[in-house]
């Protein structure tokens, strides 16, 4: 049986373009093309969101993901915030994070992703979620064509039932200052 659940996140949070909020490495290093000081905390957060103790969800739409995918940097994109973003957690639950597509390779990374034999995660770019949402969906009606800039705090979750993908937004609200409201 192929993948029945499909959970989508933008990378966490990113340096702002006035600079005055700077990407770090992991050992606090100045990196434009890393996530910031709360993108690391909401690395973290993101653990114990996707795989609590008690396997006791905080949403009934989320479950533990199996398989995991980030966006590639490359040579024209080389941010690694969504690979870091999914770090923390695919260290604690033994998966290997998958980093085969580059931002534009969104409709083979469904592919892959659909034919996957458990529930997914993917970390990706704001400026292609909507092409991710609309290749599950085979419609460009079911799920918002935008993924506002300021927002890092929400999940997108498809569900197959009976072949027919839904679709279902939940607010992460792990940090101070995420927004409990969905995108329209």
């Amino acid at each position: 049986m192929s993948c029945a659940k499909i959970m989508l996140i933008r990378h966490a949070e990113r340096p702002s373009a006035d600079k005055k909020i700077r990407g770090v490495t992991p050992e606090g290093v100045k990196n434009k093309e890393e996530l910031t000081v709360r993108g690391w905390q909401r690395a973290g957060a993101l653990v114990r969101f996707f795989a609590p103790r008690d396997n006791c969800f905080v949403h009934p739409a989320l479950a533990r993901p199996e398989i995991l995918f980030a966006c590639k940097a490359g040579p024209a994109a080389p941010s690694l915030r969504p690979q870091h973003s999914l770090l923390p957690l695919a260290t604690l639950i033994d998966a290997e994070l998958n980093r085969d597509y580059y931002e534009g390779q969104e409709t083979e990374l469904v592919q892959e992703a659909i034919a996957a034999q458990g529930t997914v995660l993917i970390a990706w770019k704001h400026n292609n979620m909507h092409l991710i949402a609309n290749a599950i969906l085979g419609n460009k009606t079911s799920a918002p064509q935008y993924w506002p800039l300021d927002r890092f705090d929400l999940v997108w979750v498809f569900d197959r039932r009976d072949g027919t993908w839904t679709f279902t937004q939940v607010p992460q609200l792990l940090l101070a200052g995420d927004r409990p409201d969905v995108i329209d």
